[in-house]
């Protein structure tokens, strides 16, 4: 998928040269938590959030320093948190050159960005201006999207189901050699595994197969450091009735 496969194509946005407080309101009445901010011709110039606005000296929540840690840190920056904690247009307040993606972007890499800029939302831009907008939710609505698709898919007899189920382990670097059995859509696996965290891992993707009904864990995990076999919860419990 791409950004524009989910992107919200009508976007709420402020210009440049609104108040503060114009793009504060506009973030109460939508029940968002951050806005884009344009230009007269529409061209995407800059970035305002929740966070904008922590620091503000109406409230009283101004950066406040020690006179030694203000020398360090330099009269430039100071006047920068001064005009951000007082500034009345948004130009003064908003972040710019923010990260932006275009429609063709893929849906990964947007989500990459989100990660390592640890941002919310992320406009899109065709030649400069603001077509739309990637947001956490609009990635948490294609995966409902998707993740429904795929469970009302057609499912396959048990040996496609397998089939699929070992393709996908073999696709993953994590995956030990693990034995699968399928009757029914009732999926039994089998193995040995060295990390607990595989045994999730196992069960997951096979519940995500189309057609799986129920996933039995048959793992065996072998403690790395005594070597102590530890049997699935499942197996223990059938063990402890019998």
């Amino acid at each position: 998928m791409k950004a524009g496969d989910v992107m919200t194509p009508r976007v709420i946005s402020i210009e440049a040269d609104a108040p503060t407080l114009g793009a504060v309101r506009l973030m109460l009445q939508y029940r968002i938590s951050g806005l884009p901010v344009v230009g007269r011709k529409g061209e995407l110039v800059g970035m305002v959030t929740e966070g904008d606005f922590l620091r503000r000296g109406e409230i009283g929540t101004q950066r406040s320093r020690n006179r030694w840690l203000e020398f360090l840190i330099g009269p430039g920056r100071l006047a920068d948190e001064y005009v951000h904690a007082r500034g009345r247009k948004v130009e003064e307040v908003m972040t710019r050159e923010p990260i932006t993606v275009t429609e063709d972007t893929p849906l990964d890499e947007v989500v990459g960005l989100m990660e390592r800029h640890r941002i919310k939302r992320v406009p899109v831009v065709r030649e400069g201006k603001l077509v739309g907008i990637v947001t956490r939710a609009n990635i948490m609505h294609a995966l409902v999207s998707l993740a429904t698709h795929a469970k009302t898919g057609p499912a396959g007899d048990d040996t496609a189901i397998r089939a699929q189920i070992l393709l996908e382990f073999n696709r993953q670097s994590w995956s030990p050699m693990t034995n699968v059995t399928v009757r029914d859509g009732v999926v039994e696996l089998w193995g040995t595994i060295t990390d607990e965290r595989e045994r999730a891992a196992l069960i997951v993707a096979s519940e995500n197969v189309p057609g799986v009904k129920k996933v039995h864990d048959h793992l065996v995990w072998i403690e790395p450091n005594s070597g102590l076999v530890i049997q699935s919860e499942e197996d223990e419990a059938r063990a402890r009735a019998s």
